[in-house]
C-alpha cells in the first residue's frame, strides 16, 4: 500500500483556479467515498480550505498510476481547463513531509499560521467518523499533530503575524490610513470571517456589522463582539456608511459584481471603499477594481504582505525542515515496517 498527497495550493494557483476545486465538508466526504468506491484510495482524507485542496490517501496502485487517475478524477468533477499542471502529487515520505508541513502552517500562505491545524483536525475527524480513516493515516495524522505541538513550542516559525485575518487586517490598515473610526461589515459569519472582525477591532475599528445568511448566526457573532446584526437580504443598504467589507461566504457565485456595486456607490460621495474577499470561490468580481474609490483584495493579494512575515522568518525554516526529515522518517518507518525513505523520495512528481 501507498502513501500519497495530491493537492493544490497557493503556491501552484491562482485562485481563480483553486476556486474551482473547493470542497464544502459534505462534498469532501463524498469525493472520499467515490474514490474509495473506485479503487483509488483505500483510505483518504480531503481537505479543503480558502488556500489548498490536498488530498492525503493510500492506495494500492503504482505511483505513476495513482498521479494520473487522481488528477483525471479531480479534473473530471469540476468544468474548465485541465487541472493536472496545478496540481503537486507526492509518494512516501515526501507526502508524509507535505502533511507534517501542512500541520505546521509551513505551507501557508502566512508562515506559521495555526488555523490550518484546526481545519486538518476537522477534515480528519470527519473522515475519522465516516470510516474512511485505517492505521496508515491514523497514525500519519497523529504524528502530525504531535509535530505541529513540537514546531509551536520549539521554534520561532510562528512569531509574529500568523493568520490570513490578520494580514488582512494589515492590509487594511496601509490602505486606509488605519482603522481607527472606521466601520466594518463583515458578510459571511464563519470561522474566517469571525477571526477578521476580531482582528479589526482589536485595531481600532469603531463598529462591525454582521451579515449571514443563518440570521441567527449573525446576532450570535455580533453579540458576542457589541456590534449590529443585519439579514443577509439587506446588506446592500449599509453600503454607503461603512469603509471596509469582509466577505468570506460559501456561495457558489459573485455576492457583488460590478453593475450592483456601481449602484450601490451612488450614496457615498468620494469615500474609499476596501474591499477584503476571503473566500474560495471568490465572493466579489475582480471588475470591481475598475470602479473609481473601490479597492479590492482577495487572497492572491494578501500574498504580498504575507511574504514580508515570511522573510522574518527564513531562518528558522532550515531548522523546520530538518525536524520534518527527521519525523517523517520514523513515522514511515513505524506505519510502513520498511527501511526510511532515502533522498530521492523528497521530490514530488508534478
Amino acid at each position: 500500500m501507498n502513501l500519497i498527497a495530491l493537492g493544490i495550493s497557493h503556491r501552484t494557483a491562482p485562485v481563480a483556479v483553486r476556486e474551482r476545486f473547493s470542497f464544502g465538508p459534505d462534498a469532501a466526504a463524498d469525493a472520499v467515498s467515490r474514490l474509495r468506491s473506485l479503487g483509488l484510495a483505500s483510505e483518504g482524507v480531503l481537505i479543503s480550505t480558502c488556500n489548498r485542496t490536498e488530498l492525503f490517501a493510500t492506495t494500492p496502485l503504482e505511483s505513476g498510476t495513482a498521479n494520473t487517475r487522481l488528477k483525471a478524477f479531480f479534473g473530471a468533477a469540476h468544468e474548465g481547463p485541465d487541472p493536472a499542471g496545478h496540481w503537486r502529487f507526492r509518494r512516501d515520505g515526501a507526502a508524509l513531509e507535505q502533511l507534517f508541513r501542512v500541520a505546521a502552517g509551513m505551507d501557508s500562505q502566512v508562515l506559521g499560521e495555526t488555523e490550518i491545524l484546526g481545519q486538518l483536525k476537522q477534515a480528519y475527524a470527519g473522515a475519522l467518523a465516516a470510516g474512511h480513516t485505517g492505521r496508515m493515516l491514523n497514525q500519519a495524522f497523529q504524528s502530525a499533530f504531535n509535530f505541529a505541538k513540537r514546531i509551536r513550542t520549539e521554534t520561532g516559525i510562528q512569531r509574529g503575524q500568523t493568520s490570513v485575518a490578520s494580514v488582512a487586517v494589515e492590509l487594511a490598515e496601509s490602505i486606509l490610513g488605519g482603522l481607527a473610526g472606521r466601520d466594518v461589515m463583515v458578510i459571511g459569519a464563519g470561522d474566517t470571517g469571525e477571526k477578521t472582525a476580531r482582528a479589526l477591532l482589536g485595531r481600532g475599528a469603531r463598529s462591525v456589522i454582521v451579515s449571514n445568511r443563518s440570521f441567527d448566526r449573525a446576532e450570535e457573532l455580533a453579540r458576542e463582539l457589541g456590534g449590529r446584526a443585519i439579514r443577509f437580504e439587506t446588506w446592500e443598504a449599509e453600503f454607503d456608511r461603512v469603509d471596509v467589507v469582509i466577505s468570506s461566504t460559501r456561495a457558489p457565485h459573485f455576492i457583488l459584481d460590478q453593475t450592483r456595486l456601481a449602484r450601490l456607490l451612488s450614496g457615498r460621495g468620494a469615500r474609499p471603499l476596501l474591499l477584503v474577499d476571503l473566500a474560495v470561490p471568490r465572493d466579489i468580481d475582480p471588475a470591481v477594481r475598475a470602479l473609481p474609490g473601490v479597492f479590492l483584495a482577495d487572497l492572491d493579494d494578501l500574498e504580498t504582505t504575507a511574504e514580508r512575515h515570511r522573510q522574518s522568518r527564513r531562518a528558522e525554516l532550515v531548522r523546520c525542515e530538518t525536524l520534518i526529515r527527521e519525523r517523517a522518517r520514523e513515522c514511515l518507518a513505524r506505519i510502513t515496517g520498511v527501511v526510511p525513505f532515502a533522498s530521492s523520495c523528497l521530490n514530488p512528481i508534478n
